[in-house]
């Protein structure tokens, strides 16, 4: 079973108990580390946990996948996200390959910068479209973004900005 875990936005205590009973019996532990930053470090993960934590990167999830899907057919993998496990597409692409090989699949969810912004006093049903702002570089400077921001604006709601 491929178990995706939100860790919530702080720290290694964020997690919920569901989640660290999950991860204290899985085979396997990964930590998706691209899509979003955890602020401890994966010591930190693993010296609470009690488990061995694996980085994910970018390039490991892209190209690995199938080696954490094929592990998950016979042993639990528990997938740590942070915030929460449908934050990102990358998640939703992972849950949707695990589909398609036939790998069973949980969600644990958690809170998420989504959650969060009400802390800033605004309501969530006052936020349009989120965007994401990636970090510009060279050769690649995209601005789809400032059109979703001024839609938002325009119909009078906040925007929520995630920075790349």
């Amino acid at each position: 079973m491929l178990y995706l875990i939100g860790l919530g936005l702080g720290d290694a205590k964020d997690i919920t108990v569901k989640g660290l009973e999950i991860v204290r019996k899985a085979k396997h532990v990964f930590l998706e580390a691209y899509t979003s930053i955890l602020s401890v470090p994966k010591e930190t993960l693993e010296e609470f946990y009690g488990r061995e934590v694996v980085i994910a990167d970018r390039d490991f999830v892209e190209q690995s996948s199938d080696d954490i899907l094929t592990d998950a057919i016979d042993n639990d993998v528990a997938f740590l996200v942070v915030g929460d496990p449908l934050g990102a597409t990358t998640h939703t692409d992972l849950i949707l390959r695990a589909h398609q090989k036939g790998v069973r699949h949980r969600l644990i969810h958690n809170a998420s910068i989504i959650n969060a912004c009400g802390a800033s006093g605004l309501q969530l049903y006052n936020f349009g479209e989120i965007v994401s702002i990636p970090f510009w570089t060279d050769s690649w400077k995209p601005n789809s973004f400032f059109d979703k921001i001024c839609s938002n604006l325009k119909s009078g709601l906040h925007t929520l900005c995630l920075l790349g």
